[in-house]
């Protein structure tokens, strides 16, 4: 993640002061090691400062995206239009999300620079920003999906309505 002085360094030179409300959202962003969106960024912080109101937080990101300094993601929109916020990482990363409880990974490594490798040499494209995202179900998730789909094809127990319905015809 980027060095928390880099971030002040980055503040101050777009002449943005650090108040302790900023600082206690960029904290909460950078070292919580969570993708927070908004509400549960504002209902973190606000433990930290009860003062702190929703308007102050929305401004921030919005001031930490123009800058730069965060992203904002949608993580495969798992969560309806949800957006959550990461600080920038010096080391591209993946997100891997599973799309039934929400879980999310990140996957860094030589694979991600390989692809960026090829899709700038197969194009002639400079890559400037990079943002990769996988959705599927986590091993938890597969198991419960898999009693699910065994359960959803055994037939249904007892007498089934058609049954029922032939019994009250020949009566």
């Amino acid at each position: 993640m980027i060095a928390h002085n880099s971030l002040h360094d980055a503040l101050k030179e777009r002449g943005v002061r650090l108040t302790r409300q900023r600082q206690i959202l960029l904290d909460l962003i950078d070292k919580t090691g969570l993708h927070l969106d908004a509400e549960n960024l504002y209902r973190l912080a606000k433990q930290q400062d009860p003062k702190l109101n929703r308007v102050t937080v929305y401004r921030t990101l919005k001031m930490l995206k123009e800058g730069g300094l965060v992203d904002e993601l949608d993580l495969m929109h798992w969560n309806g239009e949800q957006h959550y916020y990461e600080t920038r990482t010096k080391q591209e990363h993946a997100h891997v999300v599973c799309l039934r409880c929400g879980k999310v990974e990140e996957f860094f490594g030589e694979p991600l620079q390989k692809l960026r490798r090829q899709i700038e040499e197969h194009f002639g494209f400079q890559i400037l920003l990079a943002r990769t995202e996988v959705g599927g179900y986590c091993a938890h998730c597969q198991v419960l999906r898999a009693r699910e789909m065994h359960a959803a094809a055994q037939p249904p127990k007892g007498p089934s309505k058609k049954a029922d319905s032939n019994r009250r015809r020949r009566k």
